[in-house]
């Protein structure tokens, strides 16, 4: 009787896939803190490849428009994202000028306004399409979340505040991902980064920059 032909492919190949779904994200992720942490004119020249490596190695993987989340329908589904977070957002312009901490922004200017909202939204496809869908399947559902949110708010150091209140919006943006709105994601965080801009003094949060930027910064 002739032996049964087996194959371990499969068995070698999941490993792999693993330690690749891990390694992508964490060496994207020191490269990231490399650019923060260099010289503007360093930055400039760096900084555009290192951020836009990330959106062709998910591109190369012909996600759909849904697993990016790009349809009409988490669209709709996660609308009511955007008012809770201006409500939110209110709350806290409110107390801020209560407490006497409101201030403009330095650079209030629309096309200002619409680059960081531009950059959030950016964020928000590191943050849902990149990182936490590879650490995830490197390691777990809430593991991957976990670490997400720490790489998350780790890059924003060593400007404290910000880093605290990217821990929480981190998190609550990963949770929120099962909405799959990319763009609804990240309105609500540039408009929720917008008014904690107006919100805490600009003496603590050094006009919102992190790295090397938070150091040489004068205000």
């Amino acid at each position: 009787m002739a032996a049964t032909k087996t194959t371990t492919f499969p068995l070698v190949a999941a490993p792999q896939r693993n330690l690749r779904d891990l390694a992508e994200p964490l060496l994207a992720f020191c490269f990231v803190m490399l650019v923060l942490w260099l010289p503007t004119r360093e930055q400039l020249v760096v900084g555009p490849f290192v951020l836009l490596t990330p959106l062709v190695l998910t591109l190369m993987r012909q996600p759909s428009r849904d697993a990016l989340g790009l349809t009409w329908r988490g669209f709709v589904r996660s609308l009511w994202v955007l008012p809770a977070a201006a409500g939110l957002g209110f709350a806290g312009l409110l107390a801020a000028r209560y407490i006497g901490t409101f201030h403009l922004l330095n650079d209030h200017a629309p096309s200002h306004m619409m680059g960081y909202v531009l950059w959030t939204i950016y964020q928000q496809f590191l943050l849902q399409n990149y990182f936490m869908p590879r650490l995830t399947r490197a390691t777990s559902s809430n593991a991957g979340v976990v670490v997400t949110t720490a790489l998350f708010a780790f890059a924003h150091l060593p400007n404290l505040p910000l880093t605290l209140a990217t821990l929480v919006w981190g998190a609550v943006s990963c949770l929120l991902c099962r909405y799959k709105s990319l763009l609804v994601l990240g309105l609500a965080q540039g408009l929720l980064g917008l008014c904690f801009g107006m919100c805490v003094p600009d003496g603590m949060i050094h006009h919102m920059r992190v790295g090397l930027g938070y150091w040489r910064y004068h205000g």
